[in-house]
C-alpha cells in the first residue's frame, strides 16, 4: 500500500511540476525505437537531425520559445497508425525541444504558461 502511495504521488509531482501538457507515456512505448525519437538530443544541429529523420512534413518559423527559432513537424507511422512529433530549435539551429505533439499545439502551450 504505501509503495502504491508513493508511485502516485511522485507522477502526480512530476506532473504538476510541467509547464506544458503531459504527454501520453503510450506514444513514447511505441515509438521510442524510432531513429528521430531514439537518436534526436537536445543540442543537436537542423543538419544531424534531418540526417536522422529526413526532411520533415512541414517547418513552422517562431515556435522555439524565440520568433527567431524554427519548429518542424513530423509524423510517425507503426502498424498504420500516425503521430504527430516536433522538434523545435533555437535561433542558432540547435534542438531545443521535442515531443509527441505539432509544432503548433507545441506553441499553443507555450503561449498558455506565459
Amino acid at each position: 500500500m504505501y509503495k502504491h502511495s508513493l508511485t502516485a504521488l511522485c507522477a502526480a509531482a512530476l506532473l504538476a511540476g510541467c509547464h506544458t501538457t503531459p504527454q501520453n507515456p503510450v506514444d513514447f512505448v511505441t515509438y521510442r525505437d524510432e531513429p528521430l525519437v531514439k537518436q534526436v538530443e537536445t543540442g543537436m544541429t537542423m543538419q544531424q537531425v534531418t540526417a536522422l529523420a529526413g526532411p520533415p512534413s512541414t517547418i513552422v518559423a517562431g515556435t522555439a520559445g524565440s520568433p527567431d527559432g524554427t519548429c518542424n513537424n513530423y509524423i510517425l507511422n507503426r502498424d498504420g497508425r500516425q503521430q504527430p512529433y516536433y522538434v523545435s530549435f533555437d535561433p542558432s539551429g540547435h534542438v531545443a525541444t521535442k515531443g509527441f505533439m505539432t509544432c503548433e499545439q507545441r506553441k499553443g502551450n507555450e503561449n498558455a504558461a506565459g
